[in-house]
């Protein structure tokens, strides 16, 4: 029996794979047998067939980033003629729109701006939990620790601070890959790899949950996408954060990086891996957003048992050229159409309403 059969016998059987096999089922393994395997895995979770999609909006209340990453093609230096702040109005303009196509979270995530500390966040979120009824999903890593660095709190001090103003969960936005080489040479300004799980640990420690994400496709090797994943294991063992893993692909039109879109093929193969290899993840979900409707309707067969937001608003990857949209009718038959039963659900994976 060939190496990589064993292993994917191995992770059927309920066993851990190591990151040595990960590394071989991403060389030697077959697409279609990935595939399979993964799927099978993902019906221990979700024997049911159910697949799930979230109604949000990315509301990105400020695109003045000192970090300027070179992946990014949405930040901007504030004397740019089009950077800008979102005032209270626009953003509530905005999540009165959301309520009323169905949403049930937004999610702010914007630059890292030198000029915001916490009373503006704070301020916020205080205002949106005394208007609305709406989960609050928001603020990566990097932002979090910006935002504490920019205050003079700690980590703790600031999460606390969020929390009491009205922040539900955290986005695991700018974890990219959690390879300090890799994210020295794409964004050398951003946080650290330690500072960014550190970020999530202490989430954890006030009873804030998240959700874990990998950027694939930049100057990472296969080897490091699966120190990526290991890392997020282990953390996942030690504290039980994160909700969902969420891969995607790097998208590089307009970008200072540049380079090659990743291809669909690779990015199913990756996702099924991550699958067998994150054996204590409940939820993954698959990225219509950046590989397309049909690539995303095909990761349901590679271990993806949600596809996360219909995106009311989405301007980072669009940024970059890449704008896919989908209606909330267009992602139900999509889901129909791959062979399963779907289901709107809130941040917290609850089923709202089914679609037979």
């Amino acid at each position: 029996m060939k190496t990589t059969e064993n292993i994917l016998k191995k992770s059927l059987s309920g066993k851990r794979i190591t990151e040595d096999e990960a590394l071989t089922l991403l060389k030697e393994g077959e697409l279609t047998q990935l595939g399979e395997t993964a799927n099978e895995l993902r019906k221990k979770f979700h024997p049911e067939d159910i697949v799930t999609f979230v109604i949000d909006r990315n509301i990105n209340y400020t695109n003045i980033c000192e970090s300027k990453c070179k992946f990014c093609a949405f930040y901007r230096e504030k004397t740019d003629p089009d950077a800008y702040v979102l005032d209270k109005d626009e953003i509530f303009s905005k999540i009165d729109e959301t309520l009323e196509l169905g949403g049930t979270q937004i999610m702010l995530q914007g630059g890292l701006n030198p000029d915001l500390k916490i009373d503006y966040y704070t301020d916020l979120l205080s205002a949106i939990k005394s208007n609305y009824k709406i989960h609050i999903h928001s603020f990566s890593p990097p932002e979090i620790a910006h935002i504490s660095k920019n205050s003079g709190l700690s980590l703790r001090e600031t999460l606390s601070e969020l929390k009491k103003a009205g922040l539900d969960s955290l986005p695991g936005g700018g974890a990219e890959i959690l390879v300090d080489h890799i994210r020295h040479q794409i964004s050398p300004n951003k946080i650290g790899a330690e500072l960014w799980l550190n970020v999530m640990e202490e989430a954890h420690s006030i009873g804030l949950r998240a959700t874990a994400t990998m950027m694939m496709g930049s100057l990472e090797t296969i080897e490091d996408r699966i120190l990526h994943l290991s890392r997020l294991r282990a953390l996942q063992d030690k504290t039980g954060v994160f909700r969902a893993f969420i891969p995607w692909t790097f998208q590089p039109g307009h970008t200072e990086l540049g380079g090659k879109k990743t291809s669909g093929v690779e990015y199913l193969k990756m996702l099924a891996v991550s699958r067998i290899f994150m054996d204590n993840f409940e939820h993954v979900q698959g990225s219509w957003v950046t590989q397309g409707k049909d690539i995303g309707q095909i990761a349901l067969h590679f271990g993806a048992n949600d596809l996360g937001s219909i995106m009311i608003e989405e301007n980072v990857v669009a940024s970059t050229g890449v704008c896919y949209k989908m209606s909330k009718d267009q992602i139900i038959n999509m889901i129909k159409k791959a062979g399963f039963v779907p289901a709107q659900r809130n941040t917290r994976y609850e089923i709202l309403e089914t679609f037979n």
